[in-house]
């Protein structure tokens, strides 16, 4: 057989391997979802006093799956909800090594997100070994959120890959202050993660707390959030002013503004209200999806899939 016949046989099997990016963005986005998913299943764990629901890890008991018991059927629950998430993280991965044309950064990305979602196995494993010491438990919530943000680059590029990338979005300063929201938000969550890792909720009986006051803890996250805001009303102002030139980040935008809202009437009813379990896990979900915005709306300054902008500013880019 020649080499020419040899291609012809191969070439219809590099198409079978091959990912569309049209699938390669709904993979991509449903992952997105999913770990936001595990994010709040993490939440009712702790928040329902569930964390050593199943003591025995990686067993539950002397069996591998609950066999009676609400805390455990929570905390086993939960266990799956995050092996639902592993195993999409390593599917986007596998995917973005089969789209044509995507950049090898972002499959290195995908590669890196999974191995945290991995990670996530024996950090979980040693939170329950260590009996729920709160350190364990913020790191275990924390890593979640880096692994949520490289899945929604992940998501960004890929839909950018598909419909088109434009230019940066906006002046560079604009650009820069979005970077900087991102760290704020990031130092948002953490004193967060550390007013609850001080507050009622230990994830189960007898959990010692960081020995941090509440009030304190509280202080400290409100001014964070004060901060974050203030940012947030700066960028948002602008991304206002520019609203026909850029629909879909102003868009991004305003929502985030919306959540934060609401989030921030939730976070002062909690706490007025001795911090229910379940105005907390809402509390929760919702700082997850500030997390997942900001994140967003940053890096589609940086780096705009073309449906995000208009028309003109496509055509510089093709240009």
């Amino acid at each position: 057989m020649s080499s020419s016949e040899t291609a012809a046989v191969a070439k219809p099997a590099r198409v079978r391997r091959t990912v569309s990016p049209r699938r390669f963005v709904q993979v991509a986005t449903v992952t997105v979802f999913t770990l936001w998913v595990v994010v709040t299943s993490g939440a009712i764990v702790r928040l329902t006093a569930s964390g050593l629901g199943c003591d025995n890890w990686p067993q539950c008991g002397d069996k591998p799956y609950p066999e009676k018991g609400g805390h455990a059927a929570i905390e086993f629950g939960n266990r799956v909800v995050a092996l639902v998430g592993i195993a999409l993280t390593l599917i986007t991965w596998l995917a973005a090594r089969r789209v044509e044309g995507l950049p090898r950064w972002v499959r290195n990305v995908a590669l890196i997100t999974a191995l945290g979602t991995i990670a996530q196995i024996p950090l979980g494993g040693a939170t329950v070994l260590l009996d729920l010491h709160p350190v364990a438990v913020m790191s275990h919530f924390l890593l979640a959120l880096v692994v949520v943000a490289g899945s929604v680059v992940v998501a960004i590029e890929g839909w950018s890959h598909r419909r088109g990338l434009a230019p940066p979005a906006g002046p560079s300063w604009l650009r820069a202050a979005a970077a900087v929201g991102v760290v704020a938000c990031a130092a948002l969550v953490v004193t967060g993660t550390v007013a609850t890792a001080s507050g009622p909720h230990s994830g189960g009986q007898d959990i010692p707390r960081l020995g941090l006051s509440v009030s304190d803890t509280v202080y400290v996250h409100v001014r964070a959030t004060a901060v974050f805001g203030v940012g947030l009303l700066v960028v948002g102002f602008f991304l206002w002013r520019r609203r026909s030139e850029l629909p879909g980040i102003a868009r991004g935008g305003a929502l985030l503004l919306g959540v934060l809202l609401v989030q921030m009437a939730v976070g002062e009813i909690q706490y007025r209200n001795a911090l229910p379990w379940w105005l907390v896990v809402i509390h929760v979900s919702l700082a997850a999806t500030i997390w997942v915005l900001t994140v967003a709306v940053a890096y589609a300054l940086q780096r705009p899939p073309a449906p995000l902008v208009a028309v003109a500013r496509r055509r510089s880019r093709t240009a």
